[in-house]
C-alpha cells in the first residue's frame, strides 16, 4: 500500500483494524476518497467471499444477518469473508469502485479465488464488479434489481447464481428470471415460494443453497 484499484481513480492508502470478537475484526479501508467500513473474517488460504448489501448499505446482509452467519461458518473451512459497506450507498458507480478496493485488499492478502455476493441493489454492484475483476471467480445476486445490470452477459464463463423470493414485495422475481435469461453459462436460478425481499422467510433454505453453491465454486 498505497494500492490502486483497477479501472478506478481511487487508491487504498491504509487499513485500520479494530478487533470485534475471536472470529472477526472491523476494518477501515482508508482511500483517497474516504474510508470504507468492513467486517473481516480472516482465514488462511486463497479463497474468499466479498459480501455487499442493498441501496441503504450496511453490514450483516439479509435473512437475519446472512453474511455474518455464513462468514463465521466459512472461516472454519479456510474461506475468508469481507463484509463491505459503501462510502456512498445507492450510487452504483461509487459502490462498484468500493468493491474493487475490497478486492484489491483481498488480493494483497494472497486471495486469488474470490466470490462476490450482493443483495438487491448490491446485485447490480457485484455483477458490474465481477465483470471487471479477474480475481472474481463467481457471482451471486440475491433479490437483485435489473437496473444497471447490462454487464451480466459478460460474466460468463464465471458461474453466477440468482436467488429470489417469489413473493418479493420490492423487486419481483421476474427480475432474477430476466437476469438468468441474459446471463451466460454456467448459471443457476433458485426461487423461494412465500419468501419476501429480505429473504427472512426462507432463511434455512437460503443458507443451505448458498452454502452448497459456494462450496462448488470455491472447490
Amino acid at each position: 500500500m498505497p494500492q490502486a484499484s483497477p479501472h478506478a481513480a481511487i487508491i487504498l492508502q491504509d487499513v485500520t483494524r479494530l478487533p470485534e470478537n475471536d472470529a472477526s475484526e472491523r476494518l477501515h479501508l482508508v482511500t483517497n476518497e474516504g474510508p470504507i467500513l468492513c467486517r473481516h473474517h480472516p482465514a488462511e488460504g486463497e479463497r474468499a467471499v466479498l459480501w455487499v448489501f442493498g441501496a441503504g448499505g450496511g453490514l450483516g446482509g439479509p435473512a437475519g444477518g446472512l453474511y455474518t452467519r455464513l462468514g463465521t461458518r466459512l472461516r472454519q473451512e479456510s474461506v475468508t469473508s469481507l463484509e463491505l459497506d459503501y462510502r456512498r450507498a445507492g450510487y452504483l458507480q461509487d459502490c462498484v469502485l468500493d468493491v474493487l478496493v475490497g478486492l484489491a485488499y483481498l488480493e494483497s492478502l494472497g486471495k486469488s479465488r474470490i466470490v462476490l455476493v450482493g443483495h438487491s441493489f448490491g446485485g447490480a454492484v457485484v455483477i458490474n464488479a465481477g465483470a471487471i475483476s479477474e480475481a472474481v471467480t463467481a457471482v451471486a445476486a440475491l433479490s437483485s434489481q435489473t437496473a444497471g445490470t447490462e454487464a451480466v452477459g459478460r460474466l460468463s464463463p464465471k458461474p453466477v447464481i440468482f436467488m429470489h423470493g417469489e413473493q418479493d414485495e420490492i423487486l419481483p422475481p421476474s427480475c432474477s428470471r430476466d437476469l438468468h435469461t441474459r446471463a451466460g453459462e454456467p448459471k443457476e436460478l433458485v426461487l423461494y415460494p412465500g419468501c419476501l425481499h429480505g429473504l427472512d422467510q426462507c432463511r434455512e433454505a437460503l443458507d443451505r443453497d448458498l452454502t452448497r453453491w459456494l462450496h462448488g465454486v470455491l472447490a
